[in-house]
């Protein structure tokens, strides 16, 4: 038998771990089975876990990309496909976006001695603490006004001669205008993470890949990126939940076209018609996205962790 012995914990630490378990899960375990209760068992309140599961939620919120006609609805309302689509490729181009600038300028600040190189990589910070709504006024002026193709400009009379209207061309209701928000306004936090992992890459397996010929740029995508792979996917998971999830700038800058999930659950919500069911099962959708990113990422640095152990 094994002589061991271990502290006894005070009861208060499992109530309060019960606690917190419960407070995280909860709600999801509670939005999960509303999705399959109709609005009257919701509302009635009466139901509890004992009632007759449907479908029917899920039907009416994925009712553009059904491929059967509903009986319990005559018009599909909730466009729940294309805002999924808008969000999915808003998300990830963001994401790989941020990425790609971030682990480059994290490089820069880190490795390449400049005037002033201290002063940008603390000012880049201090950006990210900008809360969003400060940036909804002037981006939703910028977007509308100052980035735009003018119709009185060659391109603009072209498009308005063959597609009609203004003749336009601006960022606001565009997925490159909210990308490019998102980007801007992950880009300083990357950035700050990624450089605490690369000032851990030892200059001597830069300097050895330099004596064996190969090239700065090689030196940067195979040499230092696989080292940082952990920090790139942390970075990753913290910058796709935030353009997933992120609401007050796409409401500003989106339109019907490229409107998010997150723009549709609220605006599906309204003071005298609320289906709660259908929010439910919308809610879920929301969040299966993020689970299946996080759950890549997570491997990924895993993976990175991994790689770096040394045999003895």
């Amino acid at each position: 038998m094994s002589d061991k012995t271990y502290d006894k914990q005070h009861p208060a630490f499992f109530a309060l771990l019960a606690a917190l378990i419960f407070m995280a899960v909860g709600p999801i375990v509670l939005m999960f089975v509303n999705s399959f209760k109709l609005d009257v068992d919701i509302i009635s309140g009466t139901g509890g876990l004992l009632f007759l599961p449907t479908i029917q939620n899920y039907e009416t919120a994925l009712c553009d990309v059904l491929w059967y006609e509903l009986d319990h609805m005559d018009f599909c309302s909730l466009k729940f496909g294309g805002a999924f689509a808008n969000s999915l490729v808003i998300a990830l181009v963001s994401t790989f976006l941020t990425l790609v600038l971030g682990c480059m300028a994290a490089y820069a600040l880190v490795r390449f001695k400049f005037m002033g190189r201290d002063t940008a990589s603390l000012t880049t910070l201090m950006v990210r603490m900008v809360p969003p709504a400060v940036l909804l006024v002037p981006v939703f002026g910028l977007w509308n006004n100052e980035f735009c193709i003018g119709k009185t400009t060659m391109v603009g009379e072209l498009i308005r001669d063959m597609f009609g209207g203004r003749g336009d061309i601006c960022l606001a209701g565009t997925h490159s205008g909210i990308i490019l928000i998102y980007v801007a306004m992950n880009l300083p936090f990357v950035i700050w993470i990624l450089q605490s992992f690369i000032v851990q890459v030892p200059h001597s397996l830069e300097e050895a890949a330099r004596m064996d010929g190969a090239n700065p740029f090689q030196i940067f995508f195979l040499v230092v990126l696989p080292i940082i792979k952990p920090g790139l996917a942390a970075a990753a998971i913290f910058t796709f939940r935030i353009a997933w999830n992120e609401y007050l700038l796409a409401s500003a800058l989106s339109d019907r076209d490229t409107k998010t999930v997150p723009i549709l659950i609220v605006n599906n919500m309204s003071e005298f018609n609320v289906e709660w069911g259908v929010i439910m099962a919308t809610g879920m959708l929301l969040a299966i996205p993020p689970i299946i990113f996080t759950l890549l990422a997570s491997r990924q640095i895993i993976t990175g962790m991994t790689a770096g152990a040394v045999k003895g």
